[in-house]
């Protein structure tokens, strides 16, 4: 078997092993953020949104539309990733894989890949629930998918370097709580930066989740705070560096060989 068929069989068997694992239990992974998000949609958009009115031209409701959808891939995509990969550091399965012939992009881009399969079966999830609240027509499909997928891979790499230096399972949620949710709130999910004092504007403007959320949303509804090309230009960083970074952790073999 040549060389190339041999990492398209690692990759593939990573990339199964990582869909069945959250789609056999698709109660708890996918489920959950389908339900919070339609309850989002019920508060914000319905009650709070009808006293808000509209909000850069659209409904509130529909405003909120991008940024509820990305929040719940960023989520999931994120952790499945770091969920996973610990999983495999504490069963001490992953010492066979390092030690095998596949090299370590494979690894990283089949555990990233079962990360981003997830986040896009629940941000399809989520946008289905949404079509029941409201009437959206995408404004750009090409760049909707684009920014769905350059998100998902963002943060499955960020996964991957929160589970490498995990240290326990309870070290895997500190990242999330205390780091991503904050982050997420704060990208202008619920509000355009416009409302805010220039102060607070130029402070969002270090928040690399405001550029994915704006990107989104003028994929879906054509309108963002953010210029297009700064908002791609930042994710691709964000996806090169995170990249080089997992590459050398895996190489190095941090949180991995003792």
């Amino acid at each position: 078997m040549k060389r190339w068929q041999r990492y398209r069989v690692t990759l593939a068997t990573i990339l199964v092993k990582e869909v069945l694992r959250f789609s056999r239990i698709w109660v708890q992974t996918v489920l959950p953020s389908v339900i919070t998000t339609a309850l989002y949609f019920v508060i914000f958009g319905r009650l709070i949104g009808e006293r808000i009115g509209t909000m850069d031209g659209y409904p509130y409701l529909d405003f909120i539309v991008p940024g509820l959808v990305l929040m719940a891939v960023i989520t999931n995509t994120y952790a499945n990733v770091v969920s996973s990969f610990y999983s495999s550091k504490f069963s001490r399965f992953i010492e066979e894989m390092l030690v095998s012939p596949a090299p370590n992009w494979v690894i990283l881009a089949g555990y990233a890949a079962g990360g981003v399969a997830r986040g896009l079966v629940v941000g399809v999830a989520v946008m289905a629930v949404a079509m029941f609240f409201t009437d959206i027509r995408i404004h750009s499909f090409g760049v909707t998918l684009l920014v769905l997928l350059m998100t998902a891979v963002l943060f499955a790499l960020a996964g991957f370097i929160n589970a490498i230096f995990a240290n326990s399972f309870d070290d895997i949620s500190i990242v999330p709580t205390f780091v991503l949710t904050p982050l997420t709130y704060l990208g202008g999910v619920f509000y355009s930066i416009d409302l805010l004092p220039p102060f607070w504007q130029s402070v969002s403007l270090a928040n690399p989740i405001l550029y994915m959320i704006n990107a989104f949303r003028y994929g879906l509804l054509g309108v963002s705070d953010i210029p297009l090309g700064v908002a791609f230009a930042i994710i691709v960083v964000f996806i090169v560096a995170l990249t080089l970074i997992c590459l050398h952790l895996l190489r190095r073999g941090v949180g991995i060989k003792t």
